[in-house]
């Protein structure tokens, strides 16, 4: 299910417009099933922008803020994660899932966090 968003754009689009723009081909994510995937912090922005969309709605997906507060966060979350292996290396899907958590959390976005908990 795509959520459309102000202006047509899908929370999909916000949230790569939300990730920060870098070199990070010395990380990979270990999913789930085990199988090794670039890392790639376009996947948290969108993540974390549904998570937003659920709580706020059609009124979230008009504001502006929300891809400010999206694209802060998601930088955080890299900054963490890149300080735990700053040598680069893989990093599993659920430590990422939890700094997401934490991060939003610690920004104060509650019912956000739960609703990403609830999107994992």
């Amino acid at each position: 299910m795509q959520l459309t968003t102000f202006e047509g754009q899908t929370a999909a689009e916000l949230g790569r417009a939300a990730a920060p723009q870098a070199d990070f081909s010395q990380y990979k994510t270990i999913r789930r099933n085990g199988a090794v995937v670039p890392f790639e912090p376009v996947k948290i922005s969108i993540a974390m922008t549904k998570a937003f969309l659920a709580i706020m709605g059609q009124q979230g997906a008009t504001s502006a803020s929300i891809r400010d507060k999206v694209a802060q966060l998601t930088e955080q979350v890299v900054n963490a994660l890149m300080r735990r292996k700053p040598e680069g290396g893989a990093i599993h899907i659920e430590d990422i899932q939890d700094q997401v958590e934490l991060s939003l959390m610690r920004f104060g976005e509650h019912d956000v966090a739960r609703a990403y908990v609830l999107y994992r």
